[in-house]
């Protein structure tokens, strides 16, 4: 039994004491961020404010095929009379809120009351003498293809999707294993280079002689001695007691390995020791 909607005009005398300004010390709403412990009673709420679609239809041959398998009718068989009328009421009603959505629905139902005068009528036979084509073939036809379709489209929908039902991971490994030292500095080899000299001046021999320096062989000294070693320090590469040429030499033939990438020169930080590696792994 429906019931009529009762109006307030004017709020009775004694009403601002039933209703107190604040429900269990509960703001009733937010309004730009600050508490609302008191509805406004000037409030208006247009009739349109709020609209619940119970259930929402894709286009007329989602909404006709809803009735018929809503009513468990059959689809080849469909009873004309009770669709059409069940169809034109849902049109007449989204008519009154959204023209424009029903321009498309009163299409399907022009179609509807085609068939359905068709059907009134004696059929009409062939001229080879055979019997009409029911008017509802090609309806039912393009039922039987949107059904398809539409089933096709859930079960691709229920499939597990990217954003949706799962995410990727992403791992990031470091290709490189080999580990990148700091590059040596060259005012830094070469403050490492004098405190060589200076010790080899504190051990330095008279004798006079001529001796013949290749740079290839201390090349070959260089790299046996960093045979088999992770980090060599710069300076225990170099024996002083040899003299100033050797140290020379010995020089010479690193600053040449290192420009043919055999070794490398590298330091923890500004003005730590200078160490030298091989830049190649024997096998």
């Amino acid at each position: 039994m429906s019931q009529e909607p009762v109006v307030l005009d004017e709020a009775p005398e004694g009403l601002d004491a039933v209703l107190p300004g604040v429900v269990d010390h509960v703001a009733v709403a937010r309004l730009y961020g600050e508490p609302l412990f008191d509805l406004p009673r000037d409030l208006y709420i247009p009739p349109d404010a709020l609209r619940v679609f119970l259930e929402a239809f894709e286009g007329p041959l989602d909404l006709l095929l809803y009735l018929i398998r809503k009513q468990n009718f059959n689809i080849l068989d469909i009873p004309m009379a009770a669709v059409t009328r069940q169809y034109l009421s849902y049109v007449e009603e989204i008519r009154s809120h959204n023209l424009e959505l029903a321009a498309e629905y009163l299409l399907m139902a022009a179609m509807l009351i085609e068939i359905k005068s068709r059907m009134l009528l004696p059929p009409k036979k062939t001229a080879e003498g055979e019997e009409a084509e029911d008017p509802r073939a090609e309806l039912v036809r393009r039922l039987l293809e949107y059904e398809q379709m539409k089933l096709a489209a859930q079960r691709l929908a229920d499939l597990p999707q990217y954003g949706r039902d799962f995410l990727r991971a992403q791992v990031y490994v470091e290709q490189s294993l080999q580990p990148r030292f700091p590059d040596v500095h060259v005012l830094d080899l070469q403050s490492a280079w004098r405190d060589i000299l200076k010790r080899a001046k504190l051990v330095q021999h008279h004798k006079i002689s001529r001796e013949e320096l290749s740079v290839r062989e201390h090349m070959s000294i260089v790299l046996r001695k960093l045979q088999g070693r992770k980090f060599v320090e710069f300076g225990d590469l170099f024996d002083v007691s040899q003299g100033v040429p050797v140290l020379v030499v010995t020089f010479i033939a690193m600053l040449e390995l290192a420009k043919e990438t055999l070794i490398e020169l590298t330091q923890a930080e500004a003005f730590a020791p200078v160490y030298v590696r091989l830049a190649y792994s024997p096998a």
